[in-house]
């Protein structure tokens, strides 16, 4: 049990250690759906805004964020779903995005596709299909280097 409060920014610190399920090279906090964090009389709540509202790692993510701040002594706590306004890829932190790319995922790109290789940095890329492994991906390859990649689609 927690003897004293923790702050908010420890809070926010200790999620941002928290993976997430489907991409867990990054955190759920670098991946924006941690959008708030707030003590309510003796309670903590979480507001988590999932990255589209048929996700089917939600339920993960939030045991994932229950078990972390369980481990932290949290006793008291909420998560609060919010799903407006919906999540978009804005959402996610640079160091999120750079962390994807080094990992081999291209980043999302406004322009709609990746503007480069994850893996030699070629701008010769191509889509291969709109799907990939994940619903948030799509599948890519490099026409230099011949590696294929997941994109990170533009939500």
């Amino acid at each position: 049990m927690v003897t004293t409060r923790p702050s908010v920014d420890d809070v926010w610190s200790w999620l941002a250690n928290v993976p997430d399920p489907e991409v867990p090279v990054i955190s759920l906090v670098d991946l924006g759906v941690i959008r708030g964090v707030e003590w309510q009389d003796e309670t903590l709540v979480v507001t988590v805004t999932p990255t589209y509202s048929g996700c089917p790692a939600t339920a993960i993510i939030n045991m994932e964020i229950e078990a972390a701040l369980r481990a932290k002594g949290i006793e008291n706590l909420s998560l609060k779903r919010q799903i407006a306004p919906p999540w978009t890829t804005d959402w996610m932190s640079k160091a999120g995005r750079a962390k994807l790319e080094t990992y081999g995922i291209a980043p999302p790109q406004p322009a709609g596709g990746p503007s480069r290789c994850p893996h030699c940095q070629s701008t010769a890329v191509e889509k291969i299909s709109q799907f990939g492994s994940t619903p948030c991906k799509a599948q890519w390859r490099c026409t230099d280097c011949l590696e294929p990649f997941d994109y990170f689609k533009c939500i």
